[in-house]
């Protein structure tokens, strides 16, 4: 198992919708059209990626106790034979906190020795993303890894996101 990329960063802010203007009008990110209580993803104008950017509602803002700042980093892996690896040695560990299926990504979710959050993260190749992203299927659920890689087998490379056309048809662009 090796990292391929790093594929997105979420923080936890003291004020979304600030730190939403922040992002798009000073640095060009455009936020995606998901309603999603208390957070907002964001993607840079020309990647084809589904989110580089995740913004979350801290519990309180400012606060002592850390809650505002990095909530967590998503390391992308190259296939699902990756990720069962990678699975198998965070376990082993006693790093693997969590396991979920975003449709167009697959994640294991995780914690270093000092507790800082992680991702390991799959995405599905682009010539696939129209079976993930259907409208009434639920953008998170359970993760069979094994049903997974039946689906797309285990040594399937996957995103790269380069088709960007692609991804702004299926989710969207706002202007």
């Amino acid at each position: 198992m090796s990292i391929r990329s790093l594929n997105h960063a979420v923080l936890f802010v003291s004020d979304v919708e600030r730190s939403v203007e922040f992002y798009c009008d000073v640095l060009g990110f455009e936020k995606l059209p998901f309603d999603f209580p208390g957070g907002a993803f964001l993607r840079g104008r020309n990647s084809a990626n589904d989110h580089d950017l995740g913004l979350f509602q801290a519990r309180s803002p400012r606060a002592a106790d850390g809650s505002v700042g990095l909530y967590h980093l998503a390391w992308e892996v190259e296939t699902l034979a990756d990720m069962v690896a990678a699975r198998d040695r965070l376990a082993a560990a006693g790093a693997l906190t969590g396991m979920a299926n975003h449709a167009s990504t697959k994640a294991l979710y995780c914690r270093d020795p000092d507790g800082i959050e992680f991702e390991v993260t799959w995405l599905v190749p682009d010539s696939r993303l129209r079976e993930e992203l259907v409208p009434g299927v639920a953008p998170t659920r359970p993760l069979d890894l094994d049903a997974e890689i039946a689906t797309y087998g285990a040594d399937t490379p996957g995103g790269p996101r380069a088709d960007l056309a692609l991804m702004v048809e299926l989710l969207g662009r706002t202007e």
